[in-house]
């Protein structure tokens, strides 16, 4: 297969208050073979500057080759190529703005608005596939000839038909001026059908493009009222002198008066309202000449300026009629130009011409000047010459040496300027501009200097636009202006962007654990322009300020524990840290022991001992009892469950981390059951009443006994008495218990004492039924122990003594005389009075 080149475009142009579409008479042009192609509406297309055009194709292929699938995968127009491969003109500078495509069900379309006389050039279409090869370009392709003149020519039909016609074929929808010996007449169609007489002429334009009207032309024959220029437009050069003539005629009429004015250029056909006669201007008095002969005018102006550029016009006024509106010759006047031909010999050896956009006539001569100072060996247009960057040279024609040309020469010292010219504030829009006093016009670009002194290449533009420049923008910028002879570098521009702080960073030293008591240091930085300001906070608590960021703890104490963070703030804005947690560690301190329940500690009960301290990281705790090696229990609650008297004694706790350790003490006492300390109180005056009931019943028998005895008794019946009162005495607890007197037990801690005990006393039924009531007391010759007592109720309805509380034991209460032998009778009543008493209690077995 061999690749097709297709292409096929159409056009319109249409007319508006900017342009008009022209459109050439369809002609079908298909390239390509094999089922692959461009069909084509033209191949010409012309079209007026200013207006839009429309180029249209469509385009075919094989749906399938070579057994695959065709697929397009790129289209595009292009007029050329670059190191071989199309440039799209939607990526072409020269159209932006101005270009539009559409690829439709296989047909395409090329818009072009804003005509331009360099948009002239052969336009192609481009479609690329899948396939191996798959490549087609229409060619030959669309010819575009963009002009400033339609080339407008007036024809006769018959009598009273007139038509503007155009090279380029026109749509039927255009508007068109008519004009009638020189005056603008309303008429909107190609075509003028109002009657037509002799002596005028007609010429017409496109709505629009009044500067580019058709030449006059007369209805039947050349003699008719009108004006022709013998040029439409004329350059020359500054400083130079230049003719402008016209033929005119005034038909059957002798002019009054002839003279010649100026309008100024792209006037868009409107007439001055006073035409002011050249010869008159004071801007070109001395340089105007007019010479007019019957049916024939010249204009003359010498020493030619820029300013002189117009469009100037010949203007007769006869006694029936005026001629002055058509377009008349457009002059241009550029001044002479020294374009750099060449460079050689890096820089140092230059050649040089002289000339001007417009072309002069042959035969001229010309003056070179080198830094101002005329070389008079050299008079031709061209100049060849060593040369330094600081060299100027200039050219003029011979004898106008007056009008030189602007000099060329190598940039000047670059300079730089930031605009707004204020402080550079992150986020806003700033630009920097280099300029440089050069002929030709200097090339700039843009560098930027990193921090490792390397250079970055931002730009080759005059200017640097940062839109919204960034604090990673700030740095050291310089440009360089270059032309053909030669390269300057500015002096370096320094970008200070400011802006507020960045998110803080916050570090501690020592990285490691903090101690209680290290010295520990808080650093608070922000990345900021100016630098920031810092502020410490402690739980939202402003600190006492620190210098550059910095808060430093001499000595560290564990109350210093806490979230910190810190606020970084300029005039540009403010931003707080995250918060970083302050961990001082210590060794145990205030350790404390408390027991529970805080009440008195009784035998058999449950006891916790806890023990507290205050450390970080938490202590860990070990029980000890005083007098012992092996410690009684870990944790920081000892529980101590069926607690007895040997319990009793100093406990202590250690308490204990990493970094330290503290102990703690408690004194702990047991006492007895609750029900005993209760009636501890209860029972010494209880029995102390029943001592003196006792005693008071024994005293009250012994007196009656006394009166019961005969004066002259025997002895041996006085110690027979004796024998009984011991006998009587000698009563039970249980006696006592029949006749609801209270029962007293008095206890020690080691144990009963008995003072004198005295053998129990066989009791004899006549004793049982005696009023009197004896008890038996003893009394504990150890006084330094606690004294525990119960007191219980008699139980009157028990009667048999096994039934009897098996905690109580009742003893007797015997009396001793105070010789083993007999006394008087007031000497045995003495005796009497001598108690001694035990209260014993026998432990459970």
């Amino acid at each position: 297969m061999t690749e097709a080149e297709t292409r096929g475009a159409a056009m319109s142009l249409t007319a508006a208050a900017s342009g008009f579409v022209v459109f050439l008479l369809s002609v079908q042009v298909i390239q390509g073979q094999y089922g692959w192609g461009v069909t084509y509406t033209s191949t010409q297309i012309c079209a007026v500057k200013g207006s839009t055009v429309n180029i249209r194709c469509s385009y075919r292929y094989s749906y399938r080759w070579k057994n695959r699938a065709t697929r397009v995968k790129r289209t595009l127009w292009f007029i050329k190529m670059n190191n071989g491969e199309p440039v799209d003109l939607i990526t072409d500078s020269e159209y932006s703005g101005r270009v539009q495509h559409s690829y439709n069900n296989k047909d395409c379309s090329l818009i072009i608005s804003d005509l331009r006389e360099r948009d002239s050039a052969e336009y192609k279409f481009m479609f690329t596939t899948n396939q191996e090869g798959g490549r087609y370009t229409g060619s030959p392709g669309v010819t575009l000839s963009v002009t400033a003149d339609p080339g407008l020519q007036v024809k006769t039909w018959y009598s009273n038909r007139l038509e503007c016609q155009t090279s380029c074929r026109l749509p039927n929808n255009l508007s068109y001026v008519w004009y009638k010996n020189g005056q603008e007449i309303q008429a909107q169609t190609s075509y003028y059908l109002n009657p037509l007489y002799h002596s005028d002429s007609y010429s017409c334009a496109l709505q629009g493009y009044k500067d580019f009207p058709s030449p006059s032309v007369c209805v039947r024959g050349e003699s008719c009222n009108r004006v022709t220029y013998t040029e439409r437009s004329i350059c020359a050069s500054e400083g130079s002198s230049v003719d402008i003539s016209c033929l005119y005629n005034s038909y059957n009429y002798h002019e009054k008066s002839t003279f010649w004015f100026r309008r100024e250029r792209n006037h868009r056909g409107q007439n001055p309202s006073q035409p002011e006669d050249l010869s008159t201007d004071p801007q070109y008095a001395g340089r105007v000449h007019v010479e007019t002969e019957r049916g024939r005018s010249t204009l003359r102006i010498s020493d030619l300026r820029e300013r002189d550029s117009a469009e100037y016009h010949f203007k007769f006024i006869t006694p029936n009629f005026e001629w002055s509106s058509l377009p008349g010759t457009t002059l241009t006047v550029t001044a002479l130009q020294v374009e750099v031909i060449r460079v050689y010999q890096s820089q140092t050896y230059a050649e040089l011409k002289c000339h001007s956009s417009c072309s002069p006539a042959g035969g001229l001569s010309y003056v070179w000047f080198k830094n101002r100072e005329h070389i008079t060996w050299v008079e031709t247009s061209t100049y060849r010459t060593w040369f330094n960057p600081t060299d100027v040279f200039s050219c003029a024609l011979k004898r106008h040496e007056k009008f030189p040309s602007p000099s060329v020469y190598g940039p000047k010292l670059p300079s730089v300027s930031v605009s707004p010219s204020a402080e550079i504030v992150e986020g806003s829009s700033v630009t920097l501009t280099c300029s440089s006093d050069a002929n030709p016009a200097a090339r700039y670009t843009w560098y930027k200097t990193n921090i490792n002194l390397n250079l970055q290449r931002l730009s080759e533009e005059p200017h640097l636009v940062f839109s919204s420049i960034r604090s990673s923008d700030s740095g050291q910028y310089y440009c360089t202006a270059e032309n053909e002879l030669g390269r300057r570098i500015s002096n370096d521009f320094s970008a200070n962007v400011k802006y507020g702080p960045k998110l803080p960073s916050v570090s501690v030293s020592p990285f490691a654990e903090i101690v209680e008591g290290s010295s520990v240091t808080l650093t608070c930085s922000s990345d900021a322009n100016p630098a920031a300001n810092y502020t410490w906070y402690k739980e939202n608590q402003t600190l006492p300020h620190g210098q550059h960021g910095i808060y430093h703890f001499t000595s560290i104490s564990s109350e210093d524990s806490g979230n910190y963070y810190c606020k970084s703030e300029n005039q540009h804005g403010h931003i707080n840290s995250t918060s970083q947690f302050i961990d001082v560690q210590y060794g145990p301190k205030r350790s404390s022991v408390s027991v529970s329940p805080s009440a008195e500690i009784v035998e058999g009960s449950s006891v916790n001992l806890t023990c507290s301290s205050d450390a970080n990281p938490a202590a860990n705790y070990t029980w000890y009892k005083e007098n012992e090696d092996s410690p009684k229990a870990s944790g920081q609650i000892f529980t101590i469950t069926d607690i007895r008297a040997e319990h009793s004694g100093n406990y202590y706790c250690e308490a204990q981390n990493r970094r330290g350790r503290q102990n703690s003490t408690l004194h702990l006492i047991v006492v007895a059951g609750s029900m005993k300390s209760v009636a501890a109180g209860s029972i010494t005056a209880i029995f102390l009443a029943i001592i003196f009931l006792c005693a008071f019943l024994f005293i009250r028998r012994k007196r009656s006994s006394k009166r019961t005895t005969e004066p002259g008794e025997r002895p041996d019946n006085q110690a027979q008495v004796r024998r009984r009162v011991q006998s009587e005495s000698s009563l039970t607890w249980r006696h006592l218990n029949n006749a609801s007197c209270p029962l007293l037990n008095y206890k020690e801690n080691m144990g009963s004492v008995y003072d004198s005990p005295s053998a129990p006393v066989q009791r004899t039924p006549a004793e049982q039924q005696d009023d009197l009531y004896y008890a038996s007391v003893s009394f504990s010759k150890n006084q330094e122990d606690a004294l525990y007592s119960n007191i219980r109720l008699a139980q009157p309805h028990r009667h048999k003594e096994e039934e009897e509380d098996e905690d109580v034991e009742y003893t007797t209460v015997n009396f001793k005389s105070a010789s083993a032998t007999t006394e008087s009778g007031n000497q045995e009543a003495e005796d009497l009075y001598e108690l001694y008493s035990t209260v014993s209690k026998h432990p459970r077995v």
